[in-house]
Order: C-alpha cells, then structure tokens, then sequence
C-alpha cells in the first residue's frame, strides 16, 4: 500500500511536467532580459556593446553553457551536486576556485529549485530555520578564506575535495537507508560546515548536509527539499561575499552557466521518470571523481 511519501512522489510527478518547467525557465530568461535592457540601454557604448556580442559568441561561453545544462540536469535529477558538478569542469578549463562565477550562476538556478520544493510541500520549516543562519555564516567564512589564499596554492586541496565528494556520491549509490521519525541532531554544526566547504570546493553543500541527514535516517524528500530552499540563502552569501572581495569576473562564464541551468529543467525531468536515481549517482559520482583525478595529475605532472 502507498504511504505519504509514494502519494507526494505522484503529485510532483503530475505537477512538475517538462512543459511547466520549460515554461518556468523561459519566464526566467525574460526577465533576466528584462533587467539586462536598462544596463544595455544607458551603460554600454558601442565598444562595450561589441565586447559584450563578442563574449557571447565566445567559446568560452558556449563552452560554459553546456556544462550549466549538465550540471542542472544532474542537480535536478538528485537534487544535489550543481556547484560541484560546474567547479570541476570549469576547474579543468583554468577558471580559478575563488572566481564568482559558479556561486552566482546557482543564485538562480537554487531560487526555482528552492521556490518548486517550497510549493510542492517539500519543505520543514522548523529544519529550513535551522539550516538557514549557520549556513550562511559558513558560506561567508568559506568565502573570505578563499579570497585570502593564492588560487593557484588552493587549487590542488579544491581537487582533493571535489575526489572525495564524488565518492561520497558514489558510496551512496549503494547505500540502503531507513527512515526515522527522530528530529534531526547536530543539524547547526553541519550547516555550518556545509556552508564553508561549499563556498571553498565550489560545491558541496548538497552532498554534504543532504547525504548526512538522509544518512542519519531522515525523510529524504522533505530532508532534500530543506537543503534546497536553504541552499538559495547560502549561493547568495558566497557569491556576494566572493564579488564584493574579489571582484566579478568571468562574465562569460556566469551567463552561460544561467542559461544553460534554465533550460535543463525540463531535461531532468524526464531523465527522473527514465533513468534510476542510483544510476545516475554512480555516472556522476565517477565523473566527478575522475574529472578531479585528471586535475590533480595536471597540477601535479
């Protein structure tokens, strides 16, 4: 007999169609346009202008777009491992740990994910609190730390980092795990921490806060669905903490992690409906470790 679990699971597969989510994602694009018109309109000369279609045009952006569109796809399909998933690619093109670009790309694409949990009954609110403030301050602390360190000496320890997440990630394709009533415990330490290796690695406030509370017996859908809508509040504290210390670079970059992210809604969704969730985590659990293996050997080779 289904229980509550099985019955949510029908209403957000009914609900949550790719045609809702494409439509989502192309309200999204227009008003990111929408706020872009003004700054086009008064602040940019013709040169600018020339800069600006010239960056779009780039590989580096088109390059930046694809892996927006995988890193969302898996995000989607998980509920995890976007900032990881984008890090260790762009890690392998040479843009630095400390850069923006991944923290700020994921202020929007956690603003929708954490929006849709929130809508479809996902979320506790007495954990989101919880979650919330220790989060933050630990993404503000990971970001500082980063900005205080050459990117090339933090570089090989952001690799580490990304190695063991992936087989974190990995292990826990093959773990069985049985739900508890019980609240959770030590839930302010383990956003703290999750917050500062998420704003250091790039990533990991997902696997780490999500695979820990799950781990510990948690309701996964309402555990996930917390993670999420607080995850929006810790994107924002890291990108703007790594903007305002270290200034926004890699414009390219950011652009075409949010588009493609905006379109890989409706991707995920249908990869959820074909393909097992632990076969999916055991592809990116090795892509990301093995992405990071090939890093450490260039750093170290």
């Amino acid at each position: 007999m289904a229980g509550p679990s099985s019955a949510a699971a029908v209403r957000l597969t009914k609900r949550t169609t790719p045609r809702t989510l494409a439509l989502m994602g192309l309200v999204a694009l227009v008003v990111i346009a929408a706020a872009a018109l003004p700054l086009l309109a008064y602040g940019l000369d013709a040169g600018s202008v020339h800069a600006v279609t010239e960056g779009l045009t780039s590989r580096g952006f088109w390059t930046a777009v694809a892996v927006g569109l995988a890193a969302q796809t898996v995000d989607g399909a998980l509920g995890m491992a976007y900032g990881i998933t984008s890090t260790t690619f762009l890690l392998s093109t040479g843009v630095p740990p400390a850069a923006a670009s991944v923290h700020v790309a994921e202020i929007f694409t956690t603003a929708f994910s954490g929006l849709s949990h929130w809508r479809l009954g996902n979320v506790d609110g007495a954990l989101f609190r919880r979650l919330l403030i220790p989060g933050v301050i630990g993404a503000v602390a990971g970001a500082t730390l980063l900005t205080s360190v050459d990117g090339e000496v933090i570089k090989p320890f952001v690799s580490v980092y990304l190695l063991v997440m992936g087989l974190t990630i990995l292990s826990k394709a093959f773990r069985t795990l049985k739900t508890r009533r019980e609240p959770p415990r030590a839930v302010v330490p383990l956003a703290l921490g999750g917050g500062f290796v998420d704003a250091i690695g790039g990533g990991g406030w997902g696997p780490v806060v999500t695979t820990t509370l799950v781990g510990a017996g948690q309701d996964p859908r309402t555990s996930i669905g917390s993670v999420n809508a607080a995850e929006f509040f810790v994107a924002l504290a890291s990108g703007l903490s790594l903007t305002l210390l270290g200034g926004l670079t890699h414009w390219t970059t950011i652009a075409g992690l949010v588009v493609g992210g905006l379109f890989a809604a409706p991707i995920a969704a249908l990869l959820v409906r074909v393909i097992p969730a632990r076969v999916l985590m055991v592809v990116v659990g090795l892509l990301i470790a093995s992405l990071s293996l090939v890093n450490l050997a260039g750093l170290f080779g």
